[in-house]
This record gives C-alpha cells, sequence and structure tokens, in this order.
C-alpha cells in the first residue's frame, strides 16, 4: 500500500474571503482522503507558478526525499474595469498547466476565474461549488495516476 499522499497547497490570499472558504474545502477534502499537507500563501494568482515552480526545484535537491506527491493551487481572479483580468487569468492558468506538463507532477487547480465577486463565492463556497475539494480530488487522483504509471518514483 503506498504511503498516503502529501500535498503542498498555495493559496493567493487577494480575495481573503474567497481564499478562506477555497482553503476549507481543500482541507476538508484532504482529511476525508486520509492525506497530509502544508499550506502556504502567497499575494495573489500571478504568484501562485511561481511558489510552484520553487517547490518543485526544491525537490531536485540532490539527496534530499522528494518532499511533496502533489500541489494544489488555490486563488480567485474577478473581472474588473481593466483588460487586467485577461492577463492575470491567462498568465496564472499558463504557468500552472506548464509545470503540471513540463515537470509531470500532479496539480489540482483550483483558481476560480470569474466575472463577479459572487459568482466567485457560489463556486468557492463548500455547500455549492466546493471547488477547493475539487482541486484537491484533481491532485490525489493524479498522484495515483502518477503511482501507477510510475512506481519507481
Amino acid at each position: 500500500m503506498a504511503d498516503a499522499p502529501y500535498l503542498l497547497v498555495v493559496e493567493a490570499r487577494f480575495y481573503e474571503d474567497i481564499a478562506d472558504e477555497l482553503a476549507k474545502g481543500a482541507e476538508a477534502a484532504i482529511e476525508a482522503a486520509g492525506a497530509a499537507h502544508t499550506r502556504i500563501w502567497v499575494p495573489g494568482a500571478l504568484e501562485i507558478p511561481m511558489a510552484l515552480q520553487m517547490a518543485i526545484r526544491s525537490m531536485d535537491v540532490p539527496d534530499v526525499r522528494r518532499r511533496y506527491d502533489g500541489f494544489v493551487a488555490l486563488g480567485c481572479v474577478i473581472r474588473g474595469e481593466t483588460s487586467h483580468y485577461d492577463h492575470v487569468c491567462r498568465e496564472c492558468m499558463h504557468g500552472i498547466a506548464q509545470l503540471g506538463t513540463a515537470c509531470s507532477v500532479a496539480i489540482g487547480n483550483g483558481v476560480l476565474t470569474c466575472e463577479t465577486r459572487d459568482q466567485a463565492w457560489r463556486r468557492a463556497a463548500v455547500d455549492e461549488g466546493d471547488k477547493g475539494g475539487a482541486a484537491v480530488r484533481a491532485a490525489l487522483r493524479m498522484i495515483d495516476v502518477e503511482r501507477e504509471l510510475l512506481p519507481e518514483r
């Protein structure tokens, strides 16, 4: 039987109330799965890929055990009055996807890209969309896939 997965949860805190709800769902899903985690925060969604890359690079240090089995990205971007929303969404999502594929790591993406705060809240709320929990479940499934396909890791 494989060890319980160990996750790193990277949480953007720009919208603190939404971040708290995403984290609540994520932590419930982690507990339900019997997994363990470390939770770190970054200022906003643009910083999520940078933090993930730092964590992934830390696992390449010779003679250091693999620190994380997978990763969970949590955050929220809400459309404003300028094109900044489009740039932040594109760069954040592209960065997360690129790290997952280039580094062959399991990443559950729980970054919301919403038109309104109300829409974001509904997607984050544990009793509605529970996207924090969904991101954890996606990461855990991808860890299982990795263990099936690459059992020597």
